[in-house]
C-alpha cells in the first residue's frame, strides 16, 4: 500500500477513535442518540476500548508509512485535528 493511502487510512481510523471516545461520555451520547438508547456501562466500556484500539491502529499505520520520528509527529497532528473535528461536530448539536 502506498504511503499516502496509509496516511489517509490512519486519519480515518484516528477520527473513528476520537468519535468512539466522545460517544463514551454520557453527555455526548445523549446528544447523538437522544433518550432512545441510554448509555449502558458495557457499551461505555466497549466504546472506550474501541477508541483505544483505533488510536493504537492509527499509530501503527503511521509507523508503517514513515520513519518513526516523522510518524509520531504525524500521529500527534492527526490526534489534534481529529479531536478538533469531533468537538466542532458535537458543538453543532448542543444539548
Amino acid at each position: 500500500m502506498s504511503e499516502a493511502a496509509l496516511l489517509v487510512l490512519a486519519a480515518l481510523v484516528t477520527l473513528a477513535g476520537m468519535v468512539a471516545f466522545a460517544l463514551a461520555l454520557p453527555t455526548h451520547w445523549a446528544q447523538v442518540a437522544g433518550a432512545r438508547a441510554p448509555l449502558s456501562p458495557p457499551r461505555q466500556r466497549w466504546l472506550r476500548q474501541a477508541g483505544a484500539l483505533a488510536l493504537a491502529a492509527s499509530l501503527a499505520l503511521c509507523l508503517a508509512a514513515d520513519h518513526p520520528s516523522m510518524a509520531v509527529l504525524v500521529w500527534v497532528m492527526l490526534l489534534a485535528v481529529s479531536a478538533t473535528g469531533v468537538a466542532m461536530w458535537l458543538s453543532r448539536r448542543p444539548a
